[in-house]
């Protein structure tokens, strides 16, 4: 398979243009699926010699609509990292305390430190996404006014996201990109699958209907926050071993160029030192 490529900065991104259900030139399911294993098991790999390393860190950021695959992708994609050194956060509806500061404040508690991979289950994009579908009742009165809210909220989260690749933590994006059809059709394997009932929820009806304002959210939140610093992958899916490939390709292919160096032994009396019996 070709190298799956980010989207081009400063581009407009044009969502409706690329097909959740591509292939992405993959075929052959059962080897793609034996390729991907090998995938993860070079991952956990590079993900040790990131934690001797200590000197980097990597941070991940999974967006997509409801049953896309977050989840779904962490688990596969991450199945040889050593927990120790993997960080998962899940960014829910602000506190009570986070609501009283910008909406970065929060986001910066959760940074991955120094040879750690850092993953965000939703992330400060929320506050793009569902808060601008919803400003109505997530927004203060005054901020609901302010038509340039959002355009320099990109701006703060670009800055902030250069300022972090200035500081060693190299950034990758997923949007994982599903088709309305597909979600109903996940959605309502939930209801049959008396295991996942617990997966049910309200909002999982009521969102539907604002599909296509997220859509254009997600648009325009893609064409205003890519760039060399924190590139976006928009990727199809629909087909969930195509998604977990390109995925884990991308994320061996980032750990890779980060080339991570365990610091050498500094007594090297240490290897062929006799243990005591």
């Amino acid at each position: 398979m070709k190298q799956f490529k980010a989207l081009k900065p400063g581009r407009k991104v044009q969502l409706d243009k690329i097909d959740p259900d591509s292939h992405t030139g993959l075929a052959d399911k059962s080897a793609v699926e034996r390729k991907t294993e090998m995938l993860t098991r070079e991952i956990g790999a590079l993900q040790e010699a990131l934690y001797a390393d200590s000197t980097q860190a990597l941070l991940i950021v999974l967006q997509g609509m409801d049953t896309a695959g977050k989840d779904g992708v962490i688990r596969c994609v991450f199945d040889h990292v050593n927990p120790a050194g993997m960080h998962v956060h899940s960014f829910k509806t602000p506190s009570v305390d986070e609501k009283r500061h910008d909406f970065l404040w929060r986001i910066h508690q959760q940074l991955p430190p120094y040879g750690h991979i850092g993953i965000f289950n939703r992330s400060h994009y929320e506050d793009v996404l569902v808060v601008r579908v919803h400003a109505a009742q997530m927004l203060p009165e005054p901020l609901r006014r302010d038509k340039k809210l959002f355009t320099r909220r990109f701006e703060m989260i670009n800055d902030f996201e250069w300022g972090l690749a200035q500081a060693r933590v190299r950034i990758i994006k997923f949007f994982l990109h599903i088709s309305r059809d597909e979600q109903r059709q996940r959605l309502e394997a939930r209801q049959r699958d008396r295991k996942k009932h617990w997966k049910l929820s309200e909002s999982d009806f009521t969102e539907r209907a604002f599909w296509r304002e997220y859509q254009n959210c997600y648009t325009e939140m893609l064409s205003g926050t890519n760039s060399d610093a924190a590139p976006w992958y928009v990727v199809p899916a629909n087909h969930k071993w195509v998604r977990n490939h390109v995925i884990a390709q991308v994320v061996r292919d980032t750990l890779t160029a980060m080339n991570p160096q365990p610091p050498k032994l500094a007594d090297k009396s240490l290897v062929t030192r006799k243990f005591s019996i």
